[in-house]
């Protein structure tokens, strides 16, 4: 099972440390993109379309705990 990701009114905290700001995501994405190829065979991606994407896992830069991180609401949020 994923972890949730934020939306506009939460966001992710350690709760170990209470880091708000570094993690490391750790997702899987399924995407549809158009590659474009010049003519010297380089490609270019020119547009992207995310079918599908899982958060595995989330990781807190600051202490490494990977079972920490929770949603808490941002501030203002309800304002």
């Amino acid at each position: 099972m994923g972890v949730p990701q934020p939306t506009a009114g939460t966001r992710w905290r350690c709760a170990l440390c209470g880091n708000l700001t570094r993690f490391d995501v750790t997702r899987t994405t399924k995407a549809v993109e158009f590659v474009h190829l010049d003519l010297a065979g380089e490609p270019s991606v020119e547009e992207r379309e995310v079918v599908s994407e899982t958060i595995e896992s989330v990781r807190c830069r600051w202490c490494n705990a990977v079972d920490q991180v929770e949603l808490v609401d941002r501030p203002g949020a309800n304002a």
